[in-house]
């Protein structure tokens, strides 16, 4: 066991007990199987794809110490020994635990050290806006749940350490001695340095008991017939543009039983060996678990500087490396597509605008092109200095759900969106993600993501209608964005 140093956790303000250690060749999520385990809730998000700014760190974890979880106005609270406390306002009661910035983050630490994890159903969103409710609640998923974790480790691909991490809430920092939380520190890491040595491959399953089907929930002809009603509203001025979705349901008992365990883990092997993706995440509560392979951050908070990362423009991935440029070409240079693009990004902007400095927000990445295993994107980056006052919680309530997955302007869209699409998005389209103590946080948006609930799967995909949309292009590219989950089950 590598001791950690004692001298900057036990004297000076509160700081996380590390140790950081030469990276093992396996992969994170061996090493997340190594310490996470199928009866609690535990998370592994991977950096797959990207930069070193976006794709540095992956983190897991298991067993939080408790867990919040709220459904509309209502949330209980329920800690590891089975201790339960409820009541109202659920969004206002993750803030109060997890949104004060409370702890330092060291200069030599990664951005999570230790504090809630978790996913914001988009449904939460009407805890914030006026958005009529039509659409059938099929799933019931929660509109949040969040897992507090005291014991993280993360992987650093960049200086190639793995770094494992104690770091309690602050009230036990104020209210027990710090000698016993070195001690306890020390405990916990030893024992979770040796559970990651421990050579658990086999955990790893090779297959699932036959052939995975994704079912489609609507025809081909229902989702144009929608996107054809969604056009009616732009030509009547009501919208500007909005993202209309589709599900597939799959069947059969994959995800249940005994098995679940085997199956995510092989789920997200697949999907992220098919489809290597920046803000990919495997997380698993008692009820609902993601299998994420997400190209697309919501938000991210690091210090007082804000940043959003819209994606608006999809193209297929050409069969050659000449037919592959075309394409990609092709989506830099069309007119319709830059015009959207452009409408999306300037509601990110006014989004953090809402929670900045004003002046501070600037565009200082516009129209990238990133390719995945089988889509082209138009990216751009919206940063802005957060304003004195504002915290992480106020900075999520200003840009969620992600303007791209819903439209323009965003009120009114999501009203269409429940209108017109027959069953409530729950999860899909909402945001995963972690707030540290420091009060950095990290969130995807929850697209290209396996939805399992209470043992079956779902897959949602969507795509921008704007007026001169072709319905059958818009419902072939849904199907570009789903051919990863395909091509990986087939």
């Amino acid at each position: 066991m590598t001791k950690p140093t004692a001298s900057a956790f036990l004297q000076g303000p509160p700081s996380p007990l590390m140790v950081s250690l030469p990276a093992p060749p396996v992969s994170p999520l061996r090493l997340f199987a190594r310490m996470a385990s199928p009866g609690v809730p535990s998370f592994l998000f991977e950096s797959g794809k990207g930069p070193s700014h976006i794709g540095r760190y992956s983190f897991f974890g298991a067993e939080p110490y408790q867990t919040l979880r709220g459904k509309e106005a209502t949330w209980e609270l329920r800690t590891a020994d089975g201790r339960k406390q409820s009541g109202q306002g659920a969004f206002q009661r993750a803030a109060e635990l997890a949104g004060a910035a409370s702890i330092r983050r060291p200069s030599d630490a990664p951005p999570f050290f230790g504090g809630a994890v978790g996913y914001l159903s988009y449904d939460l969103v009407r805890q914030f806006e006026d958005v009529p409710a039509v659409s059938i609640d099929d799933l019931g998923t929660a509109d949040l749940e969040l897992g507090f974790f005291d014991l993280v480790a993360a992987v650093d691909h960049e200086a190639k350490r793995l770094v494992l991490m104690f770091c309690p809430p602050l009230e036990r920092f104020l209210g027990e001695p710090r000698e016993k939380l070195y001690r306890e520190g020390c405990d916990r890491l030893a024992a979770l340095e040796a559970r990651l040595s421990h050579d658990r491959a086999a955990a790893l399953p090779t297959d699932l008991p036959g052939r995975l089907e994704f079912v489609p929930e609507q025809t081909r002809s229902e989702y144009m017939e929608r996107v054809g009603r969604c056009q009616e509203y732009i030509a009547a001025g009501d919208i500007y543009q909005a993202n209309l979705s589709h599900r597939f349901t799959v069947p059969g008992s994959w995800f249940s039983g005994r098995e679940a365990w085997e199956a995510d883990l092989l789920a997200y092997d697949r999907v992220h060996a098919m489809n290597p993706s920046p803000f990919s995440g495997l997380l698993r509560f008692e009820e609902t678990r993601f299998v994420s392979s997400s190209p697309e951050r919501l938000v991210r908070l690091s210090g007082r500087q804000a940043e959003t990362r819209p994606i608006a423009g999809t193209r297929p991935r050409g069969r050659t490396d000449a037919e592959d440029r075309q394409l990609a070409d092709e989506l830099r240079r069309n007119e319709k597509e830059r015009a959207e693009h452009v409408m999306l990004v300037d509601l990110e902007r006014n989004d953090l605008g809402r929670v900045c400095d004003a002046g501070s927000v600037r565009v200082d990445e516009f129209m990238a092109l990133e390719q995945y295993s089988h889509v082209t994107h138009l990216v751009s980056n919206v940063t802005g200095r957060l304003r004195a006052g504002a915290g992480g919680f106020d900075l999520l309530q200003a840009v969620f759900p992600g303007g791209t997955i819903t439209g323009v302007p965003k009120i009114r869209c999501m009203a269409v969106i429940d209108e017109l699409e027959p069953v409530r998005r729950g999860p899909y389209t909402g945001s995963m993600g972690y707030i540290s103590w420091s009060g950095d946080l990290d969130f995807n948006i929850l697209i290209r993501t396996l939805v399992i609930r209470q043992g079956r799967a779902y897959l949602q995909v969507g795509a921008g209608i704007v007026a001169d949309s072709d319905p059958a292009r818009e419902y072939e590219e849904t199907l570009y964005k789903a051919q990863a989950f395909f091509s990986a089950f087939s």
